[in-house]
């Protein structure tokens, strides 16, 4: 049985086959820094770490991209509310979020592009639009796009043509599915956007959010790749207006397979800031509940499930990794001289949890065949029937099942695999800027990756670094 995923274009389960053989392109929308993350957030970045693990499980090559939406109206805004410049307060949190990174023993991506580094190239497809007749100027100097240009917008969300709006524009990044109208490409410059703006063809300004996406992901990835992913939220507009910029440039499929994870909900309804009804990861671990609870709790409902958090759900998240925690400790101090190798069942398990994760990441049914396993497994030691050869073999079983959930590493003290290109990057960027004489640039970069566990050590031969 080959992989098979629901992919949202077409709102169907279709087996996964990669444009390149063996390997896999992947783009995962992350976080707008202006704020913490919430842990509804962390739903879906979880469920893409869950998927490329899987995906890597499955012998894939996997090259994940996740960009940092460092410029739009949200981070605009909260930097003048705060009488901070753009660059400080996302410096802030980005630093804040590859700290949740670790904490939850996600797997760094292979790069974190952030979108005010890419502006030249935004400017570049936005012309690149307009010369084909797919966007177009408007007497303030913004540019939009045509959505009456492309045929299949709204494919993504299913959306009816006649319904949508017509001969109107939308300003707003974020806007409702009935508001479907022309949207922002460029955005002339307004003096609430403060000192936040770039030089164009068009006049002063900033791109509007959707640009982003597009530019960076074919950038890193090509303009035709194997998988996007996010929230629900991010069907309409985000990833519709990522798929009509996209294909007008480009000429292009774009992506082969959308992949999008439900709500996290409490009290039946969306966790999010808007509503104010959200935890971030600090808050629960201030509370006292531990880094592996809260990713056992946000991975083993499947994805397209809508989860209900509670308190209660974390308790019981904790004693699931408990009993696999001590499950693991009683086979290595194991020493019983029983006849049984456990090859049968362990093959079984592996069969089975293979089985269920190709079915769309069916996390269900690939859990309910490593606690058989552990049922059998606890029941042969007591019983003095498993030989110590077999004990280690469901070992290394659950260890490589274990590559997919990320738990045993958390609960035993093993840590993440550092990132040591971005670390690297960093320190580049913060040579540049005391070259530059910019020490408040040089003390942010510093302290962002100290917020990640990592010490800067200045010396005669270069700046070394070291986790702390």
């Amino acid at each position: 049985m080959s992989m098979r995923f629901q992919n949202t274009i077409h709102r169907t389960k279709e087996d996964f086959r990669s444009i390149e053989k063996g390997k896999v392109r992947m783009y995962t929308c992350g976080p707008t820094v202006y704020d913490f993350a919430h842990i509804g957030n962390y739903r879906t970045f979880l469920f893409e770490d869950l998927l490329r693990r899987y995906l890597e499980f499955r012998g894939f090559e996997v090259v994940q991209v996740m960009n940092l939406t460092d410029v739009d109206d949200n981070t605009i805004r909260r930097s003048r509310e705060r009488g901070i410049s753009l660059e400080e307060l996302t410096d802030e949190f980005k630093a804040a979020f590859h700290a949740d990174l670790l904490t939850l023993n996600m797997q760094p991506a292979h790069e974190y592009p952030e979108a005010t580094k890419y502006i030249p190239q935004m400017i570049d497809m936005i012309k690149d639009l307009e010369s084909k007749g797919f966007a177009y100027k408007t007497e303030d100097g913004s540019v939009y796009f045509d959505i009456e240009k492309y045929g299949n917008y709204g494919k993504l969300a299913h959306l009816n043509p006649e319904e949508m709006v017509k001969a109107e524009r939308v300003t707003d990044d974020n806007y409702e599915k009935e508001g479907a109208r022309d949207f922002a490409l460029w955005k002339a410059y307004k003096s609430e956007d403060g000192d936040v703006e770039w030089d164009s063809p068009w006049g002063k300004g900033r791109p509007g959010w959707h640009i982003e996406c597009s530019v960076m992901s074919t950038e890193l990835l090509g303009n035709h790749f194997d998988i996007h992913c996010g929230g629900v939220d991010n069907i309409f507009p985000h990833h519709e207006n990522e798929i009509a910029q996209s294909v007008c440039a480009h000429g292009d499929d774009f992506v082969n397979y959308w992949l999008h994870s439900e709500y996290l909900l409490v009290d039946n309804k969306k966790m999010s800031k808007s509503l104010n009804n959200f935890y971030t990861l600090r808050d629960l671990l201030d509370q006292g509940y531990p880094a592996t609870a809260i990713r056992w709790m946000l991975i083993t409902t499947h994805y397209r499930q809508k989860l209900n958090f509670s308190l209660n759900r974390l308790d019981e998240a904790q004693k699931a990794v408990n009993r696999l925690g001590d499950f693991m400790t009683k086979l290595s101090e194991y020493e019983g001289q029983g006849a049984d190798n456990g090859a049968k069942h362990v093959a079984k398990a592996e069969s089975l949890f293979v089985e269920a994760m190709d079915d769309d990441l069916n996390i269900s049914g690939g859990l309910a065949a490593i606690f058989d396993l552990v049922r059998w497994g606890n029941r042969a030691m007591d019983q003095g029937e498993l030989s110590e050869s077999g004990a280690q073999g469901v070992i290394e079983f659950i260890q490589r099942a274990d590559h997919v959930l990320g738990i045993l590493s958390m609960a035993s003290g093993l840590t993440l695999e550092i990132d040591t290109e971005f670390i690297e990057g960093k320190i580049a960027e913060r040579n540049q800027a005391r070259v530059n004489k910019d020490f408040d640039q040089s003390d942010s970069i510093r302290n962002e990756l100290a917020a990640q566990g990592i010490e800067l050590i200045d010396t005669p031969d270069g700046t070394k670094w070291k986790a702390s």
